[in-house]
This record gives C-alpha cells, sequence and structure tokens, in this order.
C-alpha cells in the first residue's frame, strides 16, 4: 500500500461515475465498443476529423453522449499510435530523470479509477476517464490516495525529481498546489508544483520525461511515460476498465 491510512479528506464525493453508467457500459455494450472504435480509428487513419467521425460513428451505433466520448478516448489514428510508441519511455528510464506531470490529467484519471468510475484503455496503450473539471476543481475521497500513489511509485522508480503543471486558470488549483507540496514535505517526495495558463504547450515542448494520457501533448513529446497504466495496472484493484 502506498499511502497514508490517517490521511483523509472531508468530503465524500467521488470522481467521474453517473447513476446510469452501469447500464451504458454494462458489458453487453462492450462488442458494440469495440466495432465502433474499430470504425472510428479506421477514419481517424483515413485523416477525417474527430467532430465528423465521431458523428458518423455515434450515429451508426447510437451511442449517447457519454458513450460516444469513451470511444472518442479509446481511438486514434494509425499514425498517431505508431508516432506514441516511438516516443514512450520503459519505467527503468526515469531513473535519475527530471519528471513532469500534466497535473488535472493524470490525477482525475487516478480519482476516477479509484472512485469506481469507468476508465477507458485507448488503442494506444493509455487509460483516460470521460470526467471533467468545467472549470473548477474539487478534491474527493481519493484525491490524496490517488497523490501519494504516485508519489510513492516514482520514488521507487529513483526519478531524480518531479514537477507538477496545474492549469492556474481553473478554481481551486491554488489550493491543489498547497496539498501537493505539503505532501511532498510529509512523504519526502521531491517536487515542484507550477500553475501555468497552458500547460498543454508547456509539456509539448519540454526536453524532460512527461507523464499524460492527452494526445495532443504526446503527439509532440520528446519523451513521455506511461504512468496512469503502470498504476492502475499494477495498484489499483478493481479498477472498471474497459479496452476493446
Amino acid at each position: 500500500m502506498f499511502y497514508n491510512k490517517k490521511t483523509t479528506l472531508r468530503t465524500t464525493r467521488n470522481r467521474g461515475k453517473q447513476s446510469s453508467d452501469d447500464i451504458y457500459f454494462s458489458s453487453k455494450w462492450h462488442p458494440i465498443f469495440k466495432d465502433a472504435v474499430d470504425d472510428l480509428c479506421y477514419l481517424l487513419s483515413r485523416g477525417y476529423a474527430d467532430p465528423s467521425a465521431l458523428q458518423i460513428v455515434g450515429n451508426r451505433y447510437k451511442l449517447n453522449k457519454r458513450q460516444r466520448n469513451a470511444i472518442l478516448r479509446m481511438s486514434c489514428s494509425d499514425a498517431e499510435i505508431s508516432g506514441r510508441k516511438q516516443s514512450a519511455c520503459k519505467a527503468t528510464a526515469l531513473e535519475n530523470e527530471i519528471v513532469e506531470i500534466d497535473g488535472f490529467n493524470l490525477l482525475i484519471l487516478l480519482e476516477s479509477a479509484l472512485s469506481g468510475a469507468y476508465i477507458f484503455k485507448g488503442r494506444d496503450g493509455l487509460y483516460r476517464d470521460i470526467s471533467s473539471v468545467h472549470g473548477s476543481y474539487k478534491r474527493v475521497m481519493k484525491t490524496e490516495h490517488a497523490i501519494c500513489l504516485v508519489g510513492a511509485v516514482l520514488k521507487n522508480l529513483n526519478v531524480k525529481s518531479v514537477k507538477w503543471y496545474l492549469d492556474q486558470p481553473v478554481s481551486n488549483s491554488g489550493r491543489l498546489k498547497t496539498r501537493l507540496l505539503e505532501l511532498s514535505r510529509e512523504h519526502g517526495f521531491n517536487w515542484e508544483v507550477e500553475l501555468v495558463f497552458d500547460p498543454d504547450k508547456v509539456l509539448a515542448k519540454s526536453n524532460h520525461i512527461i507523464i499524460s494520457s492527452d494526445g495532443w501533448i504526446l503527439d509532440r513529446a520528446k519523451k513521455w511515460f506511461n504512468l496512469g497504466a503502470l498504476l492502475i495496472e499494477n495498484h489499483i484493484a478493481d479498477s472498471n476498465v474497459i479496452a476493446v
């Protein structure tokens, strides 16, 4: 276990799962999702834009908005898969390296997985959620568990240091920065946290190993590590993963 059981949050909120999700992401839908992702990947590989391709596929399989969001997160073009594989790093490559994290991207994914929300494995091997902060981030019951899990695993991988980037325009990002730094001091994580207006552009230009599941960033990053997959597959039991 990678977190302090004494650490608690004054909230009863969970992240990501809606009351109808068990119906619309049940096992009977999985063969449909596979066909939908196959079709969407085909269209994306042939240059169709995301919105038009998603509309074609979503209409064909009669998918609702959340289902469409899910298949979009699982889909990418053949060229994107190939490019992302070439710039991906193995865990051993993190030793004595600086790691930069797409903060809300990683944290919300892990909060969702720990909260029992459905998460989706993409054809590129990355896990994604269908949650959104909608301009305002609120901590949930699993927030500190997720943060400490990240810290402990990266510490075990012997990274030199970690820098979190958070979206400054998102409400409560300053409070999250404060808590990340507090936990860093408590647990001996070598962390920095920076609030920036556009973390995507900062990370895309980075010379260090970045951690994100955002396709736009990954397609531009020099090198990246799939920390979400490592954590979900090895340290989060019974997560509701859909992979097709």
